[in-house]
């Protein structure tokens, strides 16, 4: 079985959340010291870790004391800034028609200014990384990474990956949270990874030139590029960062719930704020078990498959045990619309990728009569289903929310019946059986081919499959 590593990111993603959770799995820290003193740049840093508690919680902080950051520290720490505030951004880009002219960024005080005439560009990072001899996995994933980050911020500013220059302090900060989570999963032995669905976040960050709106521009591309599902968790922070983003598009094999695996540990990273939910990372490691490709369906790269279909090809895996999965609802009240075009809505709610569509009589203001719409699907999703109910539905407003369901496993079974083949839906908890249900298309086709009523086919094809089990 291959050793795997899931990334619960209910908070948002960070390199020094990674590397925190790596820790509180059972990597030493003193392990990525040594190896990480390979690169040549230990006098620009300082590591150390610390057990915090994050609204009860305890997890693992890890800190990257950053020498060029010793002016930060106010003298009262309860005059301390908000990360968000002090945090030097990672990317500055020298734009053609700047001319090569420095730029500056603020670190929360106006008048406060850092020149920066010393920048890492992508070459420079990578020849740090190279001479290191890091272990083989480490090097290929360390330079992968950065690789994307570059391009994400070249795309967003609309230069080649060579001209983005990474500002110094930022590098450095950079360097260590990706190496070191590479470090760590390979300390592992990890062979697969996997993350969850990413929440957006929200609000604003400053930045070289000004205040950026959260997602910021290059993790929003690198979601794009790679079709991460997104999904808002009702906080306004920024949630994903973009090493860490960076770090997530590289290494994972899928986005969405975690896959059929056997956990052996956890670990918990700590991000630095104090949020509504604890603001932790969760790693989950373990044994993939065979045959299981995940929930929730088809995986192509890193994105669920959506179809027209309702139902999945024969022999196809499901949903797993008794899991837990990340949904978005959707639901709308309707009182001036024709019941003939809900019914298509139904089916262009499908086609666009819902799991499941339903409607409940309500009785409105005035005593109006209505239904209630409500559409179920996968936050990446979301947006279509929100288009085709503005598109074909008289609704002003669409309320949205994430919620999580337990589903049980089910898989797809085909029987023989008189008539025909006929393909059925086996649930089990566990390895027990609890539900077996013919699919109702193929009954149906075939009750029309043969003239003869559904609920016989129905009622043939579970004889067929009782019979031969």
């Amino acid at each position: 079985m291959n050793k795997i590593a899931y990334f619960d990111c209910p908070t948002g993603i960070a390199g020094d959340m990674c590397i925190g959770a790596l820790i509180h799995a059972g990597v030493p820290l003193d392990y990525l010291i040594e190896k990480l003193n390979l690169l040549g740049i230990s006098t620009e840093y300082q590591l150390r870790t610390e057990l915090v508690h994050r609204n009860t919680q305890q997890a693992t902080k890890f800190y990257v004391d950053l020498s060029a950051d010793v002016w930060l520290k106010p003298e009262n720490p309860a005059t301390e800034l908000d990360p968000s505030e002090t945090e030097s951004p990672t990317f500055d880009a020298r734009h053609h028609h700047h001319h090569g002219e420095e730029h500056s960024h603020s670190h929360g005080e106006p008048d406060a200014e850092i020149s920066h005439t010393h920048h890492r560009n992508l070459p420079e990072i990578e020849q740090i990384i190279v001479s290191a001899k890091l272990p083989p996995r480490v090097e290929a994933w360390s330079l992968a990474v950065f690789g994307k980050l570059a391009d994400a911020e070249a795309a967003v500013h609309g230069i080649p990956a060579s001209e983005v220059h990474f500002h110094e302090v930022g590098a450095t900060d950079a360097i260590i949270d990706i190496v070191g989570t590479c470090l760590g999963l390979d300390w592992l032995d990890i062979q697969e990874f996997y993350f969850s669905a990413m929440p957006t976040g929200g609000g604003t960050v400053k930045a070289a030139h000004g205040k950026l709106a959260v997602p910021t521009p290059a993790v929003m591309r690198l979601w794009e590029t790679h079709r991460v599902p997104v999904y808002s968790n009702g906080i306004d922070r920024e949630l994903c960062t973009p090493t860490g983003t960076a770090i997530a598009c590289t290494l994972a094999a899928s986005f969405g719930p975690p896959p059929s695996m056997q956990i052996q540990a956890i670990g918990l990273g700590a991000g630095s704020r104090m949020l509504a939910i604890p603001n932790i990372l969760r790693l989950w490691i373990g044994d993939k078990e065979e045959g299981e490709r995940g929930r929730g369906g088809e995986w192509e790269s890193g994105r669920k498959t959506a179809t027209n279909s309702q139902f999945p090809i024969p022999d196809s895996q499901l949903p797993i045990t008794n899991s837990i999965e990340t949904i978005a609802v959707l639901e709308t009240q309707i009182d001036d619309l024709s019941p003939q075009a809900i019914g298509y809505v139904f089916d262009a709610l499908f086609a666009a990728g819902a799991l499941d569509v339903f409607t409940a009589p309500i009785v409105m203001k005035k005593s109006r009569l209505g239904v209630l719409l409500t559409a179920i699907c996968h936050p990446d999703f979301q947006d279509a289903c929100e288009a085709v109910i503005f598109r074909e539905t008289t609704t002003l407003g669409i309320r949205r929310s994430t919620q999580q369901r337990t589903i049980l496993h089910r898989e797809i079974q085909t029987v023989k019946t008189e008539y025909g083949e006929v393909q059925i839906k086996v649930a089990k908890s566990g390895k027990t059986i609890v539900n077996v249900h013919p699919e109702y298309e193929d009954c149906a086709e075939i009750a029309r081919l043969k003239n003869i009523s559904w609920r016989e086919v129905h009622r043939l094809a579970l004889q067929s499959w009782y019979d031969r089990t």
